[in-house]
């Protein structure tokens, strides 16, 4: 298993003790450069050679360098990578804090209170003791492969942001106006007030705030519905006549709270939403969001997500990501052989291990989140029996976690470990353990999942970027994309590309290829597919 961004020279770039930048090949001479010389500087490297760029964090160096219409190809942002050899036990100690969070702004990135990993003694001393460590691990060839993945989401995640998603204000207005109504006294929308008031005249409580939960369990009970929750999964039990409306206007209040006005005016500027990700966020690998709810568009909302004239949205996911990576691991080619050229939970009936289409994905997703009761529960075992590889892989995960031991995923990606009051604790504690079996049986399936994606953007953004520039300019997706098609947005197992109208078949291709190639990249000849539901159109509704 090889790096797929090829071999590079590496280029070191951090601050100097008097706050200046310095670049420096490892073991090499060092240049000093002031902040407006490094971006023509680093582009006149990009067009000399393969450049791995070496740096902190990908989230404070990369921004000034696209703000001046410079894109790199590769990175090693040595924060994310430090994270990766730390869980997975490696020694990378240092006196610097390299678990520190990223800076919110790249505007600060050169001034002098930085903390000291900026300094490129630092970044030198850390890079070598991550390679130090890397040769250390017995799998040494897979952890590279994750820390040039993860690494080439930093660069994605930076780049979806200086870009932006294009968004139109007004047609998103005119959707909540449409869902919510018009905003009345004190900013209620009149379609939640109507709402409120057939709530509380059927629950004969006049003054009842509904956006209280204390205040509506109460109401709910003195009007005989015994109930000690008000979420939507306990109220849509209940025959009543509030329940109806109180459930309407529970969704609408979710609408108005995540995405609306307010979001509204807080993260739309100039024609773009520009989402804050913050890769490997969660222990899997996931990506979190720093505010502005960017891994979920309300599907209502998607058609808000709209192209720039002359542009499209090219949207692509992936059908049943983590069930065929879970296929993958395991190397079960029965589950492998009922995925291929179809949905993967339509090849489990027709291979009779379950009756329907709903039977298969709540036996499947049962397993893999360690379902032991209900319908899920009952049919597992169906599944073992059908599919003992990959049902054997997910319960020894299990029972890893339950004994206090750490997993990890298909490249390397390490569970966080118990510390010994835990593990002691867990002996006495049944219910614990099987709740941190549930967690590592996930674990391992949800982290290689998140590897999948990570590859597939890699490549497919080094393949956008080898799509020519476009007459067509998109200028409020800032000087690096305002003339070349780009990711614009990512959800888990779903990507969106805006490109220029005359490329979006192109990119549209780019998309299936990559996933074609990130499959190849972590199983090999590994008969698995994953297949993608493609659109291109004006905008990202489905």
């Amino acid at each position: 298993m090889t790096d797929p961004w090829g071999e590079a020279t590496r280029i070191a770039v951090g601050r100097a003790t008097d706050g200046g930048i310095v670049a420096a090949v490892p073991g090499g001479v060092r240049r000093v450069l002031t902040r407006a010389e490094l971006p023509a500087w680093v582009a006149a490297r990009e067009a000399e050679r393969a450049v791995r760029w070496v740096w902190a964090s990908t989230a404070e160096w990369y921004p000034p360098l696209l703000a001046a219409g410079v894109r790199v190809a590769r990175c090693h942002d040595l924060r994310l990578c430090h994270a990766i050899l730390s869980n997975a036990g490696a020694d990378v100690g240092s006196e610097v804090d390299w678990t520190a969070p990223d800076a919110a702004h790249g505007e600060t990135l050169f001034e002098l209170d930085r903390p000291r990993r900026d300094h490129l003694d630092e970044v030198l001393r850390e890079l070598e003791r991550q390679d130090r460590a890397v040769e250390a691990l017995p799998e040494k060839g897979r952890i590279r492969l994750l820390l040039a993945a993860e690494s080439a989401g930093a660069l994605v995640a930076a780049e979806a942001r200086a870009a932006g998603a294009p968004w139109d204000a007004a047609h998103h207005a005119r959707i909540l106006e449409e869902v919510l109504g018009k905003r009345g006294p004190g900013g209620v929308p009149a379609n939640m007030a109507r709402l409120a008031n057939e709530v509380r005249g059927a629950l004969e409580d006049p003054l009842l705030s509904l956006d209280s939960p204390p205040q509506l369990l109460r109401s709910l009970r003195r009007a005989g519905i015994l109930v000690d929750s008000t979420s939507k999964w306990v109220l849509r039990e209940i025959d009543h006549p509030a329940i109806m409306p109180l459930l309407e206007y529970k969704r609408l209040a979710r609408l108005l709270s995540a995405n609306g006005w307010a979001w509204l005016n807080a993260w739309v500027r100039g024609g773009r939403f520009r989402p804050v990700y913050m890769p490997g966020a969660v222990v899997t690998g996931r990506w979190g969001a720093d505010g502005g709810g960017a891994l979920q568009i309300p599907r209502q909302l998607r058609e808000a997500l709209r192209a720039d004239p002359g542009w499209r949205i090219v949207d692509a996911d992936v059908a049943q990501l983590e069930p065929r990576v879970l296929a993958a691991m395991s190397r079960d080619t029965r589950m492998a052989n009922a995925a291929r050229g179809t949905d993967l939970y339509e090849g489990i009936v027709a291979a009779g291990a379950v009756a329907t289409r709903a039977e298969a994905k709540g036996a499947l997703l049962g397993a893999m989140y360690g379902a032991t009761t209900g319908e899920s529960g009952r049919l597992v075992p169906r599944l073992r029996r059908a599919y003992p590889l990959a049902m054997g892989m997910v319960d020894a995960a299990a029972k890893t976690g339950e004994e206090g031991g750490s997993v990890h995923t298909w490249l390397g990606r390490t569970s966080p470990a118990l510390s010994y009051e835990a593990k002691r604790a867990h002996q006495n504690d049944a219910r614990a353990a099987r709740d941190y079996g549930r967690f590592t049986r996930n674990f391992i399936v949800q982290g290689t999942a998140a590897e999948w994606a990570l590859a597939w953007m890699a490549v497919l953004r080094l393949r956008l970027a080898r799509l020519p520039a476009s007459p067509v300019a998109a200028p409020a997706s800032g000087p690096a994309f305002a003339r070349r098609a780009h990711i614009a947005f990512f959800l888990h197992d779903e990507l969106i590309v805006h490109a220029p109208a005359e490329q979006a078949d192109a990119a549209a291709e780019a998309m299936r290829a990559s996933a074609v190639a990130a499959g190849r990249l972590l199983f090999g000849s590994f008969p698995v597919d994953f297949p993608l539901d493609l659109r291109i159109g004006a905008s990202a509704a489905k």
